[in-house]
């Protein structure tokens, strides 16, 4: 077994250090929103990921918004997204990020949006920006994850054909109606062998941003193992909860959003909030966690750190205490944090040891759990691929 994670963390490694992983976050603000109960006064460190709930945050009225990412294409997205907010028509702005296709976009991203960029991010679109203009393949099937919803979207149109019921359900008018086309149109024929060989695989999951640690937490606590999960998780999605407005599943399945369901940074009135000044609130740093708060001078008053301790709580635990000292050694009085995972619980945050007050004491006793609204929350999560949720606010 040992050569098998070896191997496994070396085709994660290498996914997740020389490609752009995440098109589009696949985390639901919309939770967030709830638990971290925002105010003006708060500065907030979030995981860059696609740089989506970044602007969402930033729209529910805060001070600041670092978001940081360990991988500079990710935040590259979010720095074009931002030039493009400042610089760019509404129109044009939905076409390339809405629509994931913009005619002419290199000429564009030439003329005005390179210039603003930080230096690598400009070296890096300068050879990616063809993303956004070709006739085939929008910029929602670009990078590891979205190379994953292409494969999907060939699948449902072409192998099992079933892209009629699909567009049926995503148009559907109430759950009954959906759960009458999933498990009548869908399920069975989704499902095959071929679909679970490829679900059971570890270059599918990195491809994914599902490292194996993760992938261990699902086997050892969900019975049937991680593809009966997955199964469980689609069948919540589009059989048991509101499809209409879940544009994560939306933009996975077709390739881009629409203008009725998108994230909040798409929709006009926010687009032209952002343009106004609201986006300057918003900044990118290619750090770990741990590095940028030993750097940032503040203090960080809410956290989201999305499921990465996952990744880091098996073969990584002592850069997972690196971490947590960082954040109580930054943390604003009263600091709240919240966080995902794979596992239907977490016990390894329990085993973290941080030096405070010039005494090694662990970090549970120090963070106050809100665990009915959080599982609460969970419930409606409309991406639903996370096995918990987590919200935490930080003791003095």
């Amino acid at each position: 077994m040992a050569i098998f994670d070896w191997i496994s963390r070396r085709v994660f490694k290498s996914v997740h250090g020389n490609n752009l992983v995440y098109n589009t976050c696949w985390e639901d603000p919309r939770l967030d929103r709830v638990a971290l109960e925002l105010g003006p006064d708060d500065n907030v460190l979030v995981i860059t990921s696609a740089g989506c709930n970044a602007l969402d945050y930033c729209l529910n009225g805060c001070n600041h918004v670092y978001a940081v990412d360990m991988n500079p294409r990710q935040n590259a997205l979010l720095d074009l997204k931002m030039s493009a907010i400042r610089n760019l028509e509404f129109d044009d702005f939905f076409q390339m990020f809405g629509e994931g296709r913009l005619r002419g976009a290199a000429g564009i991203y030439q003329r005005h949006l390179r210039d603003e960029l930080p230096a690598w991010s400009k070296a890096f679109w300068d050879k990616k920006i063809k993303w956004f203009d070709n006739p085939s393949k929008t910029f929602y099937f670009r990078g590891t994850s979205g190379s994953v919803a292409r494969m999907l979207k060939m699948y449902t149109d072409s192998v099992i054909r079933v892209r009629p019921h699909l567009d049926a359900l995503l148009e559907a008018e109430s759950t009954e109606e959906q759960k009458e086309i999933y498990h009548s149109q869908l399920r069975d024929k989704f499902w095959s062998g071929m679909m679970k060989f490829a679900m059971n695989r570890d270059t599918t999951m990195s491809m994914l941003g599902v490292p194996k640690a993760q992938r261990r937490q699902i086997e050892n606590q969900y019975e049937g193992g991680l593809v009966k999960f997955i199964q469980d998780c689609m069948e919540s999605v589009f059989a048991n909860l509101p499809i209409k407005d879940n544009y994560f599943w939306r933009v996975y399945l077709n390739g881009k959003y629409t203008r009725d369901c998108c994230p909040e940074y798409l929709k006009e009135e926010n687009f032209e909030r952002l343009k106004t000044g609201l986006v300057d609130r918003v900044s990118t740093h290619t750090d770990s966690v741990q590095g940028f708060l030993e750097k940032h001078d503040g203090t960080i008053s809410r956290y989201i750190l999305l499921d990465h301790m996952d990744w880091l709580s098996d073969q990584y635990f002592s850069l997972l205490e690196s971490e947590w000292q960082a954040i109580v050694d930054r943390a604003a009085p009263g600091a709240r944090l919240i966080w995902r995972s794979g596992g239907l619980r977490t016990d390894f945050i329990d085993q973290v040891q941080v030096n405070r007050d010039g005494q090694i004491q662990k970090i549970a006793p120090m963070l106050n759990y809100h665990p009915q609204l959080a599982e609460e929350l969970h419930q409606k999560d409309r991406v639903h691929t996370y096995g918990s949720f987590y919200i935490a606010d930080l003791s003095a």
